[in-house]
């Protein structure tokens, strides 16, 4: 970011190809990845939808780029993209300490309050540049506390007043899980109350 001019076009098969690289679109698409109702390839389908307005014929080649820019020109830490993977395969997963559509009232205001930026109104922002400054929040604004609830480490090391404060901070601050989520948690709180195995289930 600091020498090269930030991408607005991915080269596939030869020919450049432009790649809607504002932060909202990003945004869609992590939401997109997140969404269990969505079948894997469905996802990619929409993914070549939200990122390309001409979609490239090598489909594979460009669910690759969609992920180099999505990372911001950075392989994620310990994986590589593997050019035989499949399609399906090839779908980001994101870890759940923030939620771009439950926790978007805080993000519009940590940006507002740190770098005086209205992402409401902004028209357009570049997604690498957005994700700089959210990777960059202040410990101070309330987004970046409620981020440290939900991941701290409860550790039995720790005195009881202080893990029964963040247990209650990591289940008031909690996400929301999807309703395939809650079966599975359903399923699971049913057969230990029931003395069941749990193979199967975990």
């Amino acid at each position: 970011m600091l020498v090269d001019p930030l991408p607005e076009t991915v080269e596939i098969g030869g020919k450049e190809y432009v790649i809607n690289t504002d932060f909202r679109v990003s945004v869609l698409y992590e939401l997109l990845m997140q969404d269990d109702e969505v079948s894997d390839r469905e996802k990619v389908r929409q993914a070549l939808l939200l990122y390309y307005p001409e979609i490239p014929n090598d489909v594979r080649e460009a669910v690759h780029k969609i992920l180099w820019f999505y990372g911001c020109g950075k392989a994620k830490p310990g994986k590589q993209q593997d050019q035989e993977q499949s399609e399906d395969e090839a779908i980001a997963e994101t870890e759940k300490v923030y939620s771009f559509e439950y926790d978007d009232g805080y993000i519009y205001a940590a940006f507002m309050s740190q770098y005086g930026i209205d992402l409401a109104d902004i028209e357009y922002l570049h997604w690498w540049k957005f994700r700089a400054m959210f990777k960059a929040l202040e410990e101070k604004t309330e987004f970046m506390k409620i981020i440290g609830y939900r991941s701290v480490d409860i550790t039995s090391k720790m005195p009881e007043e202080q893990k029964k404060y963040y247990r209650r901070m990591k289940s008031i601050h909690a996400l929301p899980v999807s309703e395939k989520e809650q079966e599975a948690e359903d399923k699971i709180i049913e057969a230990l109350r029931n003395g069941q195995s749990l193979d199967g289930l975990l």
